[in-house]
């Protein structure tokens, strides 16, 4: 059996032309636009975040191990997968987990992999919301404890779970962690107002707009031109724009 050179590789003799055009465009003329590239390891990164919001599980087999050949970490990608536990829930991120051992153990990399936690049950609300306050700013302190009575529970979860569990964990630095959330977000769709959010997340930590436009631009064929468009709009509504 003749090795796969890419994803699509399969389909090379049963539909050449889509093969042809779209491996054309989405490895060749995306990859290549002049101004609007990603360093190979980051659009990596970003396409397996994209992967796991739109739920390409199939996909994300084949490519994950492209992505540890360019430079990934099993680290990093591990990372990428546990924080969209965060964002799309077990529900949908079970079958990534399996994937990923799958894939990693036939790499022959040993797991577990070594810890990366840096919070105690003790302390992981108090953290998570100084991470909320570096990355969001000062409007975020105090917010563990906000909320209706009926379900400030769920800050509470926001602070401990989400950024105490999971941002305050080594292996990817605030910017990497902000933009694979942007990603899991966009390619899920549905969920303006926090993307919303984490566009100016992102741009507080460092990856400006045109970074954004970048990471979204090389995630596009895996997500298609709606969520794509919504992305950018809501990119340029960060930004101040409004456009």
């Amino acid at each position: 059996m003749a090795k796969e050179e890419n994803y699509l590789d399969a389909f090379r003799d049963t539909d050449p032309e889509f093969y042809s055009f779209f491996i054309n465009f989405a490895e060749k003329e995306v990859v290549e636009e002049k101004d609007r590239g990603l360093d190979e390891r980051t659009r990596y990164m970003a396409i397996l975040a994209a992967l796991l919001g739109c739920q390409g599980k199939e996909l994300f087999e084949k490519i994950l191990p492209q992505a540890l050949d360019a430079g990934v970490t099993p680290v990093e990608a591990k990372e990428i997968i546990y924080q969209a536990a965060a964002y799309l829930g077990i529900g949908r991120v079970y079958p990534f987990l399996e994937i990923a051992n799958a894939v990693m153990e036939k790499k022959d990399i040993f797991l577990p992999l070594p810890p990366q936690g840096t919070t105690t049950p003790e302390d992981r609300v108090e953290k998570g919301e100084a991470k909320q306050v570096e990355i969001f700013g000062e409007g975020m302190r105090g917010f563990s404890r906000s909320g209706p009575e009926e379900s400030k529970h769920i800050n509470r979860w926001l602070s401990g779970n989400c950024f105490g569990d999971y941002y305050t964990r080594n292996g990817l630095d605030n910017r990497q962690r902000e933009m694979i959330t942007f990603c899991y977000i966009a390619a899920q769709g549905g969920c303006e107002p926090q993307l919303l959010s984490h566009a100016a997340g992102n741009m507080k930590v460092g990856n400006d707009k045109q970074f954004l436009i970048n990471v979204i631009s090389q995630c596009m064929p895996y997500i298609g031109y709606p969520r794509t468009l919504n992305a950018v709009r809501i990119i340029n509504e960060a930004a101040g724009n409004g456009k």
